[in-house]
């Protein structure tokens, strides 16, 4: 069975991982061009990559050719048989730092992109159950003209839609107050939306959820 040995790369091996992507002779050692330790594997015997901050140990389950032309590539199914984790990248609580990784992708020609904490952000998403979908939400939510595909993306991934109880709460809001009182209409469907996406990229997406719904209670 063909084995390979995936090392992640981080900004601070990200030069020498690009000499590795030079065409030198058969038999030549990246590992030594590159300036890479080489550290034996636990299953596989492809070697690992000492500097690499997480590894994985696979066997290959499929190649599929992706075309005949120059560049097309391969699409290679590997299957991990073990994983290798820095422990400098870990947290308290044993799991991965995301926000240490450092990580790099590639992206066309010779360009990069680095992950920093700064261009981080996370999607919530329910863990245990499924969330409802858009084709869940009321028409006046899924066509509104305020919110946006990630607003409605973000609604989407409730768990459940607010009870009755939760969308009265909002109702005795003093801004949801003020806005059926002073807006009738489509005007006031617009300051429902408006307010419900400040609600929700705030994080607050089951209340922002209500707030949306409180218009037509």
């Amino acid at each position: 069975v063909p084995e390979v040995c995936i090392n992640i790369v981080n900004y601070s091996m990200v030069e020498q991982m690009s000499l590795t992507s030079t065409e030198y002779e058969k038999g030549v050692n990246e590992f030594l061009k590159a300036g890479f330790t080489e550290i034996a594997s636990d299953v596989i015997k492809p070697p690992r990559v000492a500097e690499s901050p997480v590894s994985f140990e696979c066997t290959v389950d499929d190649v599929i050719e992706l075309g005949k032309q120059g560049g097309a590539g391969n699409l290679v199914l590997s299957r991990v048989q073990r994983i290798h984790i820095n422990t400098n990248f870990l947290t308290e609580e044993d799991t991965i730092d995301t926000t240490k990784l450092d990580l790099v992708a590639r992206m066309g020609e010779n360009w990069y992109t680095r992950v920093t904490e700064d261009s981080l952000f996370e999607v919530p998403k329910p863990i245990r159950t499924k969330g409802i979908g858009i084709d869940a939400l009321p028409v006046n939510i899924k066509t509104s003209q305020v919110l946006s595909a990630n607003n409605l993306g973000r609604l989407g991934n409730v768990e459940e839609l607010p009870s009755r109880e939760e969308i009265e709460a909002v109702q005795n809001q003093l801004e949801v107050i003020g806005i059926m009182r002073s807006f009738a209409g489509d005007q006031r469907a617009l300051k429902i939306h408006e307010l419900a996406k400040s609600v929700l990229e705030d994080g607050n997406t089951k209340q922002a959820l209500a707030i949306l719904l409180s218009e037509s209670l």
